[in-house]
């Protein structure tokens, strides 16, 4: 068998794993998906033998990439190669972190992520919507929702709007916005053009701000955009989306509803909601349900929604743990 520098990873992967053993092989197996699996046991299937020395590089490199990786998750790409070029080098160092940003596709503004959002939004609230939208790409979703939520009302739409129609960003544009904001990965962006945002990256925003935010945005959508408007609406759930649950997963979701947050739901819902619910509880508690509605007065909409964005938590929460299906 050729050396460690010649093999491809699929190789290096078969040589690790017969080096491992049987035992611990399976437990990686666990973590793979079946395509992979697949490959994998063909490579292994195909190697007839491995030499010591073969079978040393390889698990050397294996454990200086974890090393890598560990460096990279506390401390971000410039703490793990200022680390790794003491410990192996700087010409090392440069080619394990290569290999890692090449195949984990370390994405760029790793160091915002670590950031507090509040401190972020301070950071960033007075830039161009675009580079508002480009950043979020990057963050997770808490991180973007609670930056979307404090944005102003009037820039909520247009950063939602940009992050869901973006498709490619330039590496050079990437580079450019990560100067600004002083990233330590600016050296390191992988020249691939990298796909970012897109109506799944806004949908998983909206889906964690609060319910007040989500309509104001979908709204502003729905006149300026009314085919994204359409498309992310599509793949998000809302309250009234209750009526797309079978009678079962109904009565499985109002076991974990508070009675007053229910109330105070379909008190700002529409009729065809109201009848779903009421038929999936018992006599007794729709009457009480009903006269909790009728004696608490006119409710105000923030607590409507609130009350509503509760329940799709529960909701979203089941659907995640595969307890009830959404049609």
């Amino acid at each position: 068998m050729a050396g460690s520098s010649e093999l491809s990873g699929l190789q290096k992967a078969a040589v690790l794993l017969i080096a491992l053993g049987p035992e611990k092989s399976s437990h990686i197996f666990k973590h793979l998906k079946e395509d992979e699996i697949e490959e994998l046991t063909l490579e292994i299937a195909n190697t007839r033998s491995v030499t010591p020395q073969l079978k040393e590089d390889v698990i050397q490199e294996f454990y200086q990439l974890c090393l890598a990786q560990q460096y990279i998750a506390e401390g971000g790409i410039g703490y793990a190669k200022e680390l790794l070029e003491k410990a192996l080098g700087e010409e090392k160092a440069r080619d394990v972190i290569g290999k890692l940003t090449a195949s984990l596709q370390v994405k760029p503004f790793e160091f915002v992520r670590k950031t507090d959002a509040s401190q972020l939004l301070n950071f960033i609230q007075d830039e161009h919507p675009q580079t508002i939208a480009l950043i979020m790409s990057y963050l997770s979703s808490a991180q973007s929702s609670m930056i979307l939520s404090a944005l102003p009302p009037e820039r909520q739409a247009d950063v939602a709007k940009r992050i869901a129609m973006m498709d490619r960003t330039s590496p050079d544009v990437i580079k450019e916005v990560e100067k600004v904001l002083e990233s330590k990965l600016a050296s390191l962006v992988n020249q691939d053009y990298t796909i970012i945002g897109g109506v799944d990256a806004v949908v998983e925003i909206l889906n964690s701000v609060d319910r007040g935010t989500e309509k104001h945005i979908m709204e502003t959508l729905e006149i300026e955009e009314p085919e994204l408007a359409d498309e992310i609406r599509k793949k998000m759930f809302v309250f009234e989306d209750i009526l797309l649950l079978d009678d079962r997963a109904i009565q499985r979701v109002l076991r974990d509803v508070e009675n007053n947050d229910l109330a105070i739901a379909l008190k700002g819902s529409n009729e065809e909601v109201q009848n779903a619910i009421f038929s999936n509880l018992s006599k007794r508690l729709a009457v009480m349900i009903k006269e909790d509605m009728e004696f608490m007065g006119p409710v105000r909409m923030k607590d409507v929604e609130e009350a509503q964005q509760k329940i799709v938590n529960i909701i979203r929460k089941l659907e995640d743990s595969a307890e009830i299906v959404i049609s």
